[in-house]
């Protein structure tokens, strides 16, 4: 292993490891020495009140750990005799962990006796019966029982007993009495922490932290200030800004008679530091320091270029800074603190951009489950579109309206949804399905309207008929029953547990200007509706990428006469229930051209198969022959007819195109009419028309063909000049191999990786969740390839048709519009690739932006 490695180095140069004083001009390096110990020399240089400190390297510490001791007599010396001195963990990165401080170390009866006569009693009693309790549990590994804080008694107002019976558990236990030689308590302290670091639960807490394997342990030994005794003594921790929204404000606590992180433990004496109505406080017992507090704290911030939240002690009138850590904070805090700091020039705008997690972005789009509520964990499945809502079960699209129209906040519960629970969606808060993956039908719409879904929830049995719900312990739900969709962690939870709101602050809109001047590629949204639309325009998409117009014709008005169309016998009488249609297809595009204000529109033209607008059960088949005034076989029959094996591989798509041409010229017809509405209104628009499915050559040169001839007549019609451009969706692997030929008839070529992932990996992404997770954990798959693009295997096939396509037609325009245009990772390998743009969801456009610009900034920092 790593670790022993490090070990065995150590040995064979044992004399070289030695401490060192932490002053303005020693060699601490936070690669040597750990983050905490390079804080506090930054924090000597800055001339704080830092009591004198000696750091360990981390070749020191493995040392340690193997039996190499420096030489802690010596040590203790260096701080003067009868000094108290603590020792802290120091590792490469704060978030890695460590083992556990130990203070006062040093104490034994001697120092207690004269500790009495300085301090008093009740103090001294207390510094040593710390001492003995951590000492006990941490480094002899004596039972925690045994010495935790014993109650106030009133009996024993100085501790007297309490310090007594700790003796004397201790000596019961080891058979030996407490150590009394500083040196050997700080020996065994420092063998003890070491130990600890190098220990397989350690390893694996910082391997799932994302700490190497090598992962080093500085310590720093430093002396005590103790907190305790005259006046007001006490200890405390201060910070400058609010964890949860990052704005600025003066927060922690103080105690008196106190040590370390005494007052954030809750204890009811604790003080707040500023004035504050609701009790006493530190600025007003002890202004001066107070200010300088408030003085050094804005010091540390210019210097470290951070917001530190700050450990002091005063004793005796006199504050001493013991250690300052990065102020822990939430997505929204990290976010404005990031700003703030460019904002005052403390930091560039490019170093403000680095410093926030794209994930951490979906956090403040969504409201979300407060992580310090109770969660009463129901099920689990994959979070396909994060955030979280709170609503009443319903299982039906049919039921969702209905309560929706009566103010009820519900969420649907479906073995999987189809194109016909669109509206039943609309009119939900959250989504949950059995089945599906990461681009399934449930999880992709839910993401274009920003809803929490949690799909593949296999563990629950939903029965529509009866209106259940069972979890896997058997606990039975009934519509109507009040559940909580976490949909970032994918849990199901029952009850009300407090929901956060979403933050979409000046903040956040100033960060993502920043990381729009710095990105070097598109971003665009898939939208298929105005309100979809709308949301694009105000996340600041740069045009919509794919509008799925099948998505259209769901409404109730449209259903119906799209049900006809598909039910008539022949090309006229198609026609004729089609130019019904077209109207409401001519004011939808006349939206979403007035929406993005002259920005690309990209129309994808009709995809599904037909019998997805058909019904499914008896009751609907029933209503459909009403509807339609046919017999109920006739119905059946066409139902039947229209089944297919395989759908998503069936008549769909540019199939459908061709052999009922008459689909794609109404779509045609009516974006060309919205075009020159639009136009007539003083707004130029460029439509961009999309076919989707596309194999072969010829498939485009037909569509091409009518479309053109479209035009033609609408130009002729409408009297109106108007540009578009013809694009091809690439989502076979047949059409990436021979994107050279495609390209030849096309201005674009948009590569749908949903379904190029689905075809080259012969998975079906609506079932592949129920074994996906087994494949990642066993290592099959490094990661779901619907939710990380497939860089190797698809990714290949990008570069192949990216390739091709330009070689065929340099100027033709490269973008991706599956939901992996989203993911920050995926977005990367388009930059390699050459692409021109990204899109997806409306609400993983700002996740995209500020990605795409990271990426930017670090190629330009590598070059």
């Amino acid at each position: 292993m790593v670790w022993e490695t490090r070990s065995a180095a150590v040995q064979k140069n044992a004399k070289t490891l030695e401490y060192t004083q932490i002053t303005t001009t020693a060699p601490i390096a936070t690669k040597r020495h750990g983050g905490r110990a390079k804080c506090l020399q930054r924090l000597v240089r800055l001339d704080m009140p830092i009591p004198r400190t000696l750091a360990l390297s981390f070749d020191a510490v493995a040392g340690i750990a193997v039996g190499i001791l420096p030489d802690t007599t010596a040590m203790m010396r260096d701080f003067g005799d009868g000094t108290l001195v603590s020792v802290r963990p120091s590792s490469e990165d704060p978030d890695w962990g460590g083992p556990r401080a130990v203070l006062n170390i040093g104490m034994n009866d001697a120092r207690h006796a004269q500790m009495e006569l300085s301090v008093g009693k009740a103090s001294a009693n207390a510094l040593y019966l710390r001492f003995i309790q951590a000492y006990a549990v941490h480094v002899a590994r004596l039972d925690a029982d045994m010495f935790e804080d014993q109650p106030f008694d009133k009996n024993d107002p100085d501790g007297d007993s309490a310090l007594q019976s700790a003796l004397r558990a201790y000596e019961d236990e080891t058979d030996e009495k407490f150590p009394q030689d500083p040196a050997q308590q700080l020996a065994e302290v420092l063998r003890s922490m070491a130990r600890a670091w190098s220990g397989t639960t350690a390893r694996l807490l910082r391997s799932a932290k994302g700490a190497p394997e090598d992962a080093g342990l500085g310590l720093v030994v430093q002396e005590m200030a103790l907190g305790v005794g005259h006046d007001n003594s006490g200890s405390g921790v201060i910070q400058f800004v609010d964890s949860e929204t990052g704005l600025p404000q003066i927060t922690g606590r103080y105690k008196c008679q106190s040590q370390g992180r005494d007052a954030l433990g809750g204890q009811r004496d604790a003080l707040f530091l500023n004035k504050d109505p609701r009790g006493d406080s530190l600025q007003d017992m002890l202004p001066e320091q107070f200010d300088r507090l408030v003085e050094l704290g804005g010091m540390a911030r210019r210097s470290l270029r951070e917001e530190m939240q700050i450990e002091f002690t005063i004793e005796g009138g006199v504050l001493h800074i013991l250690d300052a850590v990065r102020v822990n904070r939430r997505a929204r805090a990290a976010l404005r603190i990031a700003v703030d700091l460019a904002r005052d020039d403390v930091i560039a705008r490019e170093e403000a951009i680095m410093r926030i997690n794209p994930h951490s972005l979906t956090e403040l789009l969504h409201p979300h489950v407060d992580p310090l509520a109770e969660r009463d964990i129901l099920a689990r499945g994959i979070g396909a579109s994060p955030g979280a809502a709170l609503g009443r079960i319903v299982f039906s699209a049919t039921a969702a309206q209905a309560a929706a129209a009566k103010g009820d906040a519900v969420i649907l519960v479906r073995r999987e949804t189809s194109p016909e629970d669109i509206r039943g969606m609309h009119a939900s808060v959250a989504v949950v399905t059995e089945k599906g993956g990461m681009t399934s039908h449930a999880a992709v719409i839910a993401r274009g309207l920003g809803l929490p879904c949690i799909v593949g929830a296999f563990d629950l049995v939903i029965n529509s008929k009866d209106k259940t719900l069972t979890t896997p312990n058997n606990r039975r739900f009934v519509e109507g029953d009040l559940l909580t969709v976490d949909g970032s962690l994918g849990e199901v939870l029952a009850g009300e547990p407090k929901l956060l709101d979403a933050a979409l602050d000046d903040a956040f809109t100033t960060l993502l200007d920043w990381a729009d001047d710095a990105r070097d590629i598109d971003v665009r949204a898939n939208a298929d509706t105005p309100a979809d639309a709308k949301t694009a325009r105000r996340f600041a998409a740069q045009g919509i990428g794919l509008c799925r117009t099948e998505h259209m014709f769901f409404e109730d008005d449209r259903l119906t006469v799209m049900r006809e169309m598909i039910f008539a016998n022949g090309p006229e009488d198609r026609r004729a229930a089609l130019d019904r249609l077209m109207p409401m297809q001519r004011a939808d595009f006349i939206e979403l051209f007035e929406i993005m204000k002259g920005q690309s529109v990209c129309i994808r033209l009709f995809d599904p198969p037909l019998h997805e607008f058909l019904p499914s059960t008896r009751e609907g088949i029933h209503e459909l022959a009403e509807a339609l005034d046919l017999p109920l076989s006739t119905v059946t029959a066409r139902i039947e007819a229209l089944t297919e094996f395989n759908p998503m591989l069936g008549m769909r798509g540019v199939r459908l195109g061709i052999t009922i041409p008459e689909i794609y010229d109404m779509q045609a017809r009516a974006i060309f009419e919205a075009a020159v509405e639009v136009t007539r209104r003083g707004d130029t628009v460029v439509p961009e028309i999309m076919i989707p499915l596309v194999s072969a050559q010829k498939e485009a040169e037909l569509v091409k063909s009518r479309i053109d001839s479209v035009a033609a007549a609408v130009r002729f019609t409408e009297g109106v000049d108007f540009t578009f451009r013809l694009g091809v969706m690439v989502e076979t692997p047949r059409a990436a191999l021979r994107a050279g030929d495609i390209a030849l008839n096309t201005d674009f070529l948009s590569f749908g990786t949903n379904d190029l992932t689905q075809m080259t990996y012969g998975l079906s992404r609506d079932d592949a969740a129920r074994f996906m997770f087994d494949y990642v954990r066993l290592g099959v798959y490094t990661e779901d390839p619907f939710h990380v693009l497939d860089t190797d295997g698809v990714g290949e096939l990008l570069t192949i048709g990216a390739e091709r396509g330009r070689a065929a037609r340099p100027q033709i325009v490269l973008g991706i519009c599956g939901e992996h245009g989203g993911n920050p990772e995926s977005i990367a390998f388009c930059r390699r690739a050459g692409f021109d743009y990204v899109s997806c969801s409306p609400y993983r456009v700002p996740v995209a932006r500020l990605a795409a610009a990271q990426l930017a900034i670090a190629g330009k920092w590598r070059s």
